[in-house]
């Protein structure tokens, strides 16, 4: 059957070939006509509109200007949502199944989430410590501790933000503002005032009754931005990231972080936290043996914030396990921390970089997300780029090969 199908294979290229051939003498020479298989090409490697970009720890998801959700890299456990899972490298973009229309989307660890444009929230992907919020987990459903699809979080709350990263999730609860965390309590990072080894499957409200405007979950950490600029901080402290000015081992309930700053952003990476004043400086604290906190050292720990060198003033940052990225006002990417598979983009590999380093390309990005090992960016012209580690397809240009510098997300295949 084998010989038989490539023969007519055979044959029917040579026909199509005589064929195209006949019709060339009716074409003008001074306008060319793309062959179908290039035409193919390009109808597949069109690039997708990105309202933002989220990276993971091994895979990336982005939401479009239609408010689609695409995701590509690992799909191990099935965070990328598309209705299975597999060990198949996905190295462009794959739709999101359900047909929600997303306004967020937050690449975790294993699990992503998401709020839909009527501000309900939804995850997908791996879900043992019950960090999916549907109300299950692996001690009630020990067959089934992954979701391949987008699952409702329970609760009938309306969100107007959602993060997840390692094992746990939080949510910022609209209109109100108040924050809702599920999943692992190891370290009290959930804030519920107390800590354990039980899965909270459901969402539970933060105590202390704060109203926030933006959440960001770390490894085993979550901070919030209070509507009066200031940030609080809960879980694992052991490499004082929660910017308390103390290394105590965890903190079941929010702790203000010391300083008296002012700020209007915070992001949590695995193990330090970074933040932008209302005067648009960044400051990072906790873990910093890699560079990532920015501030010229690799001093172990830092209970404080401690100013990020170089004058830049800052629109957003974002932390990743191990480096971090700013945009600038004028639509700059900076990056500093760990180099190793090119995640900072400057081009090297040097392995540590302690000061920003330009990202490289000369690329107008005014949105930037850290994932473990690579980075992803969006354009002010809306199109995806992505560097650093890409072993599993994370990069989203249609390869597995590590990239030093910024390289175009492939539109879906």
């Amino acid at each position: 059957m084998r010989s038989r199908s490539v023969g007519l294979l055979v044959g029917s290229a040579i026909l199509i070939f005589l064929i195209l051939m006949s019709l060339s003498g009716c074409r003008e020479a001074d306008a060319p006509m793309a062959t179908e298989p290039e035409a193919a090409v390009a109808a597949a490697t069109a690039a997708l509109a990105f309202a933002g970009v989220s990276a993971g720890e091994s895979h990336t998801c982005g939401m479009t200007t239609d408010n689609r959700a695409y995701c590509w890299g690992d799909n191990f456990v099935g965070e990328l949502g598309i209705g299975t899972s597999d060990d198949v490298t996905h190295s462009t973009p794959v739709l999101v199944a359900g047909g929600l229309r997303f306004r967020q989307v937050s690449a975790g660890f294993l699990t992503t989430c998401g709020v839909t444009t009527d501000r309900r929230a939804y995850c997908w992907g791996y879900n043992r410590i019950g960090q999916v919020g549907d109300g299950t987990d692996a001690a009630t459903d020990v067959a089934n501790t992954e979701r391949h699809s987008p699952v409702p979080v329970v609760g009938g709350h309306q969100f107007s933000q959602i993060e997840t990263n390692l094992d746990h999730t939080c949510g910022l609860s609209y209109p109100d503002g108040k924050a809702y965390c599920w999943g692992s309590n190891s370290e009290g990072q959930l804030g519920i005032g107390s800590n354990d080894d039980v899965p909270h499957n459901t969402p539970l409200p933060v105590s202390g009754g704060l109203t926030f405007r933006r959440l960001t979950a770390g490894h085993e950490h979550t901070c919030g931005l209070t509507t009066n600029s200031k940030i609080y901080c809960w879980g694992l402290n052991t490499d004082g990231q929660l910017g308390d000015g103390t290394e105590v081992g965890r903190r079941k309930t929010p702790r203000l972080v010391t300083g008296g700053l002012a700020f209007a952003w915070v992001d949590a990476g695995r193990n330090h936290t970074c933040a932008i004043t209302t005067e648009s400086r960044a400051f990072c604290w906790g873990y910093g043996k890699s560079g990532e906190r920015g501030d010229g050292s690799v001093t172990e720990r830092i209970r404080a914030p401690r100013a990020v060198l170089g004058g830049h003033v800052f629109t957003r940052v974002s932390a990743g396990a191990f480096h971090t990225c700013g945009v600038t006002p004028s639509n700059q990417a900076w990056c500093w921390g760990n180099n190793v598979n090119g995640a900072l983009g400057d081009g090297s590999t040097v392995f540590t970089r302690t000061t920003p380093r330009l990202v490289a390309g000369g690329l107008a990005l005014n949105q930037v997300s850290a994932g473990a090992f690579h980075t992803c960016g969006r354009t002010t012209a809306s199109v995806g780029y992505c560097w650093g580690n890409n072993v599993s397809g994370e990069l989203g240009n249609g390869t597995t090969s590590v990239s030093l510098k910024p390289s175009p997300v492939s539109g879906p295949n």
